[in-house]
């Protein structure tokens, strides 16, 4: 049989310039400088990594195409550090060391010539003497070369065992030097520790460093996988019968394999199992965990009487009503009154029925004495221990001498940080994240919890809808003893992101008490986006507004995602910013059901990134993980980031990109985050964001399209939550059939947990 690699031909050069290179598959198109050929000549291939100025080896053959011309494609390639002086400072300057650009290779290189590499890594001291290079810039150069070589050598065993190279230096961030011997023992670790490496992934390494397909390791790392995959649904459990099935589904072994991996994970703690309502559960222990302090603290509330100042609602209300000028409904008073008189309560209801008004009144008297607050009779003297003052000879009780008890210390917070301000600007008092409220901290830790509990008598959390088991857990054991508790949200906006159905499990469940206020007033009424809401929360079409009146709600008809899209790019991009005065990228927020398809976020991205960002000649710009980022672009963090105090939500522009340090700045509101572009597989465009996404944010205007390709996530309570967005104008753009679907859809997917189970009385 004929050797392939007879016919291939060799060849060696120089890279003088990267043109491409993919970090998911290692596909690059390179610029080689060979001898014999006066113009560079084009190699396409695949390694691992690739900088400038190496010396690379190709064997393949030369193909013509018909755009490029004469091409050089390798089956193989190999890449060495360069040996010449030109070659080094293009590697040194081509991006390779952060804080090396191609001034400061030039001058490293004329000061220590083809030993500049042997110098950095062992003498690193001696660059100190290059002008421009301090100790602190020198700390940073040999800091970035060693993780460089580290973070290159796992992109090789990567590569070697076929898969994406794109995630080396999250994994080299996560697990040290130590990476690639961690990875050689469970390579199922990826799947769990990694943002972005899924089981197929971590599956491949393990199947080529010799796991077998039938071992119990593997089996275990599916289950484990298949439940955590299921908290991204929003469960906290699975039925035994589901997990084994869908593990049985991704590992493609035996039944008997499954089995014998959930008794022996089972006995190992690793995970749960329960009966609840009839049903086997399995848990991961810390949601199972989660769930049990979120009943016993709530339970031990709701059964507990109130520790806030009595008052004399009259008189509090009269005051709060005179200072804001508004009057409260019966309803309201009603709700004011039984949240002074309960150690916990929630609030609920839709748009414009007064929930924020209600805060504020519970608020002012809390915080105004004088409004009517009484001190309980113990707090008075009798008549007998009557002081004279020693200026006027007036006799005084002793207790009208004393100052009256200080107003109870109160904390506001919510979800993110855009329904903090909001929080915040609506009460006149601080309001925090949930995050910054528990002082979170690196690795998912909170500075505040049982063992340090907030400061406070009555904490008040808003947009309690969009918070998972998990954060209330965490929320409710800082919770000091004492203290008094007000949930607030809305129960008919879509569940949390993350796992469990928090706010309507409490509701359902009956064990603590619930305010729902329900009538609209006059004011919000007048709100076109305001009654839309409650018609289609109410499986009601939204009414057409006047032909050519003034309104803050439209519906724009247009039968094919193609004139939708070119439609949408209109509004946003002219349309909305001419007629309403606002800003096209900050101001304006497009939100999609899903991900996929032509009106999906991702295409969306793409197509107004264009329009409102376009690449400009000499523009900084980096590209990772399928986007491309520049200076201005909006962007959403999509994970929590405890080092850098960002959450997944938060919405900010990019203010820098620095393509010497490898770096990207982005303004998140009042603070800056940097991120290595090794990181940025945390951010991602969010000129178009989903629905889950914009939940506890509210935007000055919110354009939604609504599609039939988006049938599966056609549902009332989408549509609702992305409607109750806008604060200013909400156009919704598309099909009337496929509007006229989600607001009949009022199924709402059920969770697998145990919450309402464990908070039955």
């Amino acid at each position: 049989m004929p050797d392939p690699s007879a016919h291939l031909e060799s060849l060696a050069g120089a890279i003088e310039r990267v043109t491409f290179f993919n970090e998911e598959n290692g596909f690059a198109v390179l610029k080689l400088k060979v001898k014999g050929h006066r113009e560079p000549v084009t190699v396409l291939g695949s390694l691992p990594c690739v900088s400038a100025g190496e010396w690379l080896t190709a064997e393949g053959r030369w193909e013509r195409d018909r755009e490029h011309g004469l091409q050089f494609k390798a089956e193989r390639l190999a890449s060495s550090p360069p040996t010449s002086r030109e070659g080094i400072a293009r590697y040194l300057g081509s991006g390779l060391v952060k804080g090396v650009g191609p001034v400061c290779a030039q001058k490293l290189v004329a000061k220590f010539g083809e030993k500049i590499l042997e110098v950095i890594e062992h003498e690193s001291a001696r660059i100190e003497d290059v002008d421009g290079i301090g100790p602190t810039r020198r700390r940073r150069i040999k800091q970035a070369w060693v993780e460089g070589k580290a973070v290159r050598e796992i992109m090789v065993f990567l590569h070697s065992h076929g898969v994406s190279t794109s995630r080396a230096v999250r994994i080299h961030k996560t697990y040290g030097d130590d990476a690639i011997a961690r990875v050689q023992r469970d390579p199922y670790a990826l799947a769990r520790d990694i943002h972005g490496i899924g089981f197929k992934t971590a599956d491949a390494i393990a199947q080529r460093v010799g796991i077998a397909l039938d071992s119990l390791q593997r089996a275990s790392a599916g289950l484990r996988h298949v439940l955590l995959e299921a908290t991204h649904q929003g469960h906290c459990a699975l039925p035994i019968e589901a997990l084994t099935e869908a593990a049985g589904k991704l590992l493609l072994v035996d039944d008997r394999v499954v089995q014998t991996a959930l008794q022996r994970s089972l006995d190992a703690g690793e995970i749960v199992r329960e009966s609840i309502g009839g049903h086997d559960l399995i848990f991961l222990p810390a949601l199972k965990r989660a769930e049990e302090t979120i009943a016993a603290k709530l339970k031990a509330l709701a059964a507990a009487p109130p520790t806030l100042p009595c008052t004399d609602l009259a008189a509090g209300i009269a005051d709060f009503e005179q200072s804001s000028g508004k009057q409260l409904a019966p309803s309201q008073r009603a709700a004011l009154e039984e949240a002074l008189r309960r150690r916990v309560l929630v609030l609920t209801g839709g748009p414009g029925v007064g929930k924020t008004t209600l805060v504020n009144a519970i608020l002012h008297v809390l915080r105004h004495p004088a409004s009517g607050i009484r001190h309980p009779a113990s707090a008075l003297s009798p008549p007998s221990s009557a002081l004279r003052h020693p200026a006027s000879g007036i006799r005084h009780p002793a207790s009208a001498l004393r100052p009256p008890p200080p107003s109870p210390r109160i904390l506001l917070c919510a979800p993110t940080g855009r329904a903090a301000r909001r929080l915040s600007e609506s009460t006149g008092q601080p309001a925090a994240t949930i995050h910054r409220l528990l002082e979170a901290q690196a690795g998912g830790r909170f500075g505040r919890n049982d063992s340090r509990p907030l400061d406070c008598d009555l904490l008040v959390v808003d947009e309690t809808s969009m918070v998972d088991v998990t954060l209330m857990s965490h929320l409710l054991r800082a919770l000091p003893d004492g203290a008094n508790l007000l949930l607030v949200g809305d129960v008919d906006q879509l569940p949390s992101v993350g796992p469990g159905s928090v706010l309507r499990d409490v509701i359902g469940s009956g064990a603590v008490p619930v305010v729902r206020l329900t009538e609209v007033f006059r004011q919000a009424a007048q709100s076109r986006i305001i009654a839309s809401a409650h018609r289609i929360n109410a499986g009601l079409l939204p009414e057409p507004g006047a032909k050519d009146a003034p309104s803050d709600f439209y519906f724009i008809e247009r039968d094919d995602p193609e004139r939708t899209t070119a439609t949408l790019l209109e509004m946003v991009q002219r349309r909305i910013p001419a007629k309403f005065g606002l800003d096209p990228i900050r101001d304006i927020q497009v939100l999609c059901p899903m991900h996929r398809g032509s009106l999906g976020v991702r295409e969306l991205n793409v197509r107004l990134q264009a329009a409102l960002n376009p690449a400009r000649a000499g523009q900084p710009a980096v590209e990772r993980f399928g986007w491309q980022f520049r200076t201005g672009d909006k962007v959403i963090q999509t994970e929590n980031n405890y080092d850098k105090a960002v959450f997944n939500g938060d919405i900010g522009l990019v203010s820098g990109v620095d393509p010497v340090e490898q770096e990207l700045r982005v303004r998140f509101d009042e603070r800056e985050a940097v991120y290595d572009f090794g990181e940025l597989d945390q951010l991602a465009l969010a000129y178009a964001i989903t629905i889950h996404k914009a939940q506890g944010s509210e935007f000055p205007a919110v354009v939604l399209p609504v599609a039939m390709q988006h049938y599966l996530l056609l549902q009332r309570n989408l549509l609702y939550t992305g409607v109750t967005r806008g604060q200013r104008l909400v156009v919704l753009l598309g099909e009337a059939r496929a509007l006229a679907t989600a607001v009949r859809n009022h199924q709402v997917a059920a969770r697998w947990g145990g919450l309402r189970h464990r908070l039955h009385p």
